[in-house]
């Protein structure tokens, strides 16, 4: 009873100390990783002694195990191989090319520098082979990296991790058995990946087909149903031929994220919730058993071995791999930069302690003390400084562009144009077939179906794009449209037209936003437009003129003779939200209504706003005067 009670309170602590810095690495914006190690080393043995992970005996293998299974099926679940292919080669490269090179120099700094022997030296480069996705991934969410490079170090990291587990394991299995021979290696590694991938392909499609057919089963009980076949598949992979159930889990990933499976994201947000609460407790556990006693012991060889690691050969590994790539400079200095190492290489490097100090044979714990500084150097150095990094080389993506705008009417077709001609993705999702028509006609991709049903916005592609808008003639259907969607697939701007009502707007989601002004009346100024009764025009707020500029929109707005549709700031293109402060430069789009002269004159100063005749909106073709794209190069209003 009291070893039972005592399994419990360790699973217990390591959990809520995971999830803590979970919590608070959320908080702080900085890796979660960092603070998994910090804490997990406070509660261990070295720290206040309240984690004991030996309490867990064989147990401990068997979480490393499966939790490792659930994260890298999960890195599978993200490998988008449409994306993957325009960086098909460097990836390539990397995860083969690099992966030698790596092993190479890495063994070599640790021999020579390090002073380990060369079996050990080896033993140690062919773990830190791989990189963290689950340190990656994280890190490139929160600086919002150029989309080439956060592929590349995205899919590297996936795929090297099951080759850089099973390289490992065929160096620890030569080191134990004595078989030096380089032939029966490779052939072991080739065996290896190969049973791994045939299983896991399979597996995968079997996944699908559950998710696909499988009408009777919720999808509470389908998410499970894969976690179960997840671990079946492991588990027979490692019968089969061991170390290999790592390449089963990315390769059962990746055949069923590629298989176009209805509400996929549900299953995602599932396995992604189990990824964090399993990264959360190995890494805990793992720190708590590192001895930093061992660490210190290392001295200052092994610091410069991961400092060579980190300096040398990680950039000659870009170098070669990225050699024949459209890739800048700047691109490869900063994938030069970031190759944090992380769970992965954690769990191994302490399996190995253990089958090596069971075997008799020395170094298994300066191993692990070697690994362990390794993923604390390059998790605290490159993961603190990465974003700061990717500003100074002006490698951070662009806002997400493109818009999913469910109704389809003049206004909303009028706003779906000016994306259109900046070159950006728009869907229009409406049932009404005669807008459907017209927006045909324009050559914006349409969707006849309700908003409502998630599997709609899944085929928008709401995933990819920037903007989610509201705007039928229904305020409430709006505001819960805008609320789902930002539940569901968290685009980075959700906005919708709905009305002023205070119970409704202070339960509204942060990520939520009112369009254009508040109570607007989109039947009434749909009339207005299919009338021909408005003036479409734009202006540039100045520095000189921004306070008055400033105060005669306001005016205008509250008299509603004026909407403010859509606002240019640094080149980007987004949508008014009823709630914004106007900054000197952005260049506001704007619809007015009213039919006496002077109040345009008034709004535009002394000089001639650009404007474009609506009378025929639905028409794009006959509108006479202009186009819109004359918006983005023209500007010879003086407001």
């Amino acid at each position: 009873m009291e070893a039972s009670f005592e399994i419990t309170l360790q699973m217990a602590i390591a959990v809520l100390a995971g999830i803590s810095a979970q919590v608070l690495a959320a908080y702080f914006r900085i890796p979660s990783i960092v603070l998994l190690l910090l804490l997990g080393i406070l509660f261990g043995s070295d720290g206040i002694g309240l984690l004991h992970p030996h309490v867990l005996g064989t147990g401990l293998e068997v979480i490393v195990a499966l939790a490792t299974a659930i994260i890298l099926f999960e890195g599978g679940l993200n490998l988008d191989l449409r994306e993957l292919g325009r960086v098909s080669i460097s990836l390539q490269l990397l995860v083969t090319l690099g992966t030698l090179i790596t092993l190479l120099g890495g063994s070599m700094a640790a021999h020579w520098l390090g002073e380990f022997p060369w079996n050990i030296a080896f033993l140690y480069a062919s773990i830190v082979v791989v990189t963290g996705p689950t340190v990656v991934g994280p890190l490139l969410k929160q600086i919002n990296v150029d989309r080439q490079v956060a592929t590349l170090l995205e899919g590297e990291g996936v795929l090297i991790d099951p080759v850089g587990a099973i390289l490992a394991f065929v160096v620890l299995d030569t080191i134990l058995n004595g078989d030096a021979d380089p032939i029966n290696a490779i052939i072991g590694l080739g065996m290896r990946l190969g049973v791994g991938a045939a299983i896991g392909g399979a597996g995968g499609y079997l996944m699908s087909l559950i998710f696909k057919r499988a009408d009777f089963l919720s999808f509470e009980l389908k998410n499970l149903a894969v976690l179960a076949i997840l671990w079946s598949l492991f588990t027979l992979s490692q019968m089969i031929r061991s170390e290999s159930g790592v390449m089963t889990t990315v390769v059962a990933g990746a055949v069923f994220a590629n298989s176009s499976v209805p509400e996929e994201r549900l299953l995602r947000s599932f396995k992604g919730q189990l990824t964090i609460l399993s990264v959360s407790v190995l890494f805990i556990l793992l720190a708590a058993d590192l001895s930093i006693a061992s660490v210190f012991a290392l001295g200052w060889g092994s610091l410069f071995t991961v400092l060579v690691l980190m300096f040398v050969v990680r950039p000659i590994n870009i170098l070669l791999c990225t050699w024949n790539s459209n890739l800048n400079w700047r691109q490869k200095l900063f994938l030069s930069w970031v190759a944090p190492r992380g769970i992965v290489a954690a769990s191994v490097a302490s399996f190995f302690a253990i089958s090596l100090t069971q075997r008799g044979i020395n170094g298994g714990d300066s191993i692990k003390a070697l690994v362990f500084l390794t993923i604390i150097m390059t998790v605290v150095c490159q993961g603190l400084t990465a974003g700061w990094v990717a500003r100074w080389l002006q490698i951070t993506s662009k806002d997400v562009t493109g818009a999913v705008i469910v109704g389809c009417n003049p206004l909303s077709l009028l706003i779906a144009r000016f994306f259109q001609e900046r070159g950006e993705n728009v869907v229009m999702i409406d049932t009404d077939p005669q807008y459907l028509v017209q927006a045909e006609a324009q050559n914006l991709r349409v969707i006849a179906s309700s908003a409502l049903d998630a599997a709609v916005l899944e085929e928008a592609g709401i995933a990819s794009m920037g903007t989610f808008l509201a705007m039928t003639s229904n305020g409430e259907v709006n505001f819960v449209l805008a609320q789902r969607a930002s539940e569901e697939f968290n685009p980075p701007r959700v906005l919708a037209v709905f009305p002023r009502d205070p119970q409704a707007t202070t339960s509204v989601s942060n990520k939520v936003n009112q369009a254009f002004i508040p109570d607007l009346a989109i039947k009434t100024w749909n009339e207005y437009l299919n009338d021909g009764r408005v003036k479409l025009g734009t202006t540039t707020l100045t520095q000189s003129e921004f306070s008055s500029q400033n105060e005669r929109i306001q005016e205008m707005i509250k008299t509603g003779a004026l909407i403010p549709l859509l606002v240019e700031r640094e080149e980007r293109l987004q949508v008014v939200p009823a709630k914004y402060e106007w900054e000197v430069g952005d260049r506001i789009i704007y619809l007015l209504h009213d039919p006496r002269p002077k109040l345009l004159k008034r709004l535009s100063g002394a000089s001639q706003s650009t404007r474009l005749s609506l009378e025929k909106l639905a028409e794009v073709e006959e509108v006479p005067l202009a186009k819109i794209s004359q918006f983005f190069t023209t500007d010879t209003s003086g407001a």
